[in-house]
């Protein structure tokens, strides 16, 4: 099977980083995993930077060790980190452009990608500092449908620094 080549258009992930982007202005910041609720905050977050002229950061957080490395065991899974960051890019980008495509015309923000390693909570507190708006969907990719808001959302809305738009799945028609 032959790798198809990158796709021009696509947006680029600016930076992989331990940490979230600091040292922009403040904008509209869009929480994206890559479930169907966090397209659907990604396409308010772009209406929302459009609207008010913001630069749009796309965030994307990895926790590659959500219950933490025995001692020794970090430099045996560097690879899988490594491929779980770019798989995690990958999707990131393929979100954007997907949205990007739905729209009925394409988000004319400012607009960066960003892969921050950490726990999603924490990554996501520390860089709705400065922000106009943090933007997310009511659920991610956690394994608990059944709630309106999942954890990361009623953590981000208790504690983010700026105001935070919590978007709703469409309606069923």
């Amino acid at each position: 099977m032959t790798s198809a080549s990158p796709d021009p258009s696509a947006p680029v992930v600016l930076s992989v980083l331990g940490r979230p982007p600091t040292g922009r202005p403040p904008g509209v910041l869009a929480a994206c995993d890559g479930s169907d609720g966090s397209l659907w905050a990604l396409e308010r977050a772009m209406t929302e930077a459009e609207a008010h002229g913001l630069p749009l950061y796309v965030l994307a957080v990895v926790n590659p060790a959500p219950a933490g490395y025995p001692p020794g065991m970090a430099e045996l899974v560097q690879e899988s980190v490594e491929t779980l960051v770019e798989s995690m890019a990958d999707g990131l980008r393929r979100s954007v452009t997907a949205v990007q495509q739905a729209r009925p015309h394409p988000c004319t923000a400012e607009m960066s990608l960003h892969v921050v390693l950490g726990n999603v909570i924490e990554v996501l507190l520390a860089a709705s500092a400065r922000q106009h708006t943090l933007v997310l969907g009511t659920r991610g990719n956690g394994g608990f449908t059944r709630l309106l808001l999942g954890s990361v959302g009623s953590a981000v809305v208790h504690h983010a620094a700026c105001p935070v738009l919590v978007v709703p799945a469409p309606p069923e028609n």
